[in-house]
């Protein structure tokens, strides 16, 4: 769970960003999370998920 929650808000700052500096639109912005949303509920989610957290545990792996 912390997992999740912290990347959305790590993809919240991103849209965020991209709002503030890269003159991304409100209704680009909105499309964007319905498109995540919808996505969610489909087959391929469980996949986009094990991606996740295979990229999370790499990152996590990564000693600097």
């Amino acid at each position: 769970m912390i997992l999740s929650i912290s990347g959305v808000v790590l993809l919240g700052i991103i849209v965020f960003l991209f709002f503030k500096k890269d003159g991304l639109k409100a209704s680009h912005g909105l499309v964007c999370a319905l498109f995540g949303f919808y996505l969610a509920g489909t087959a391929i989610a469980p996949s986009i998920t094990a991606g996740g957290a295979s990229l999370a545990s790499l990152l996590g792996g990564i000693n600097f």
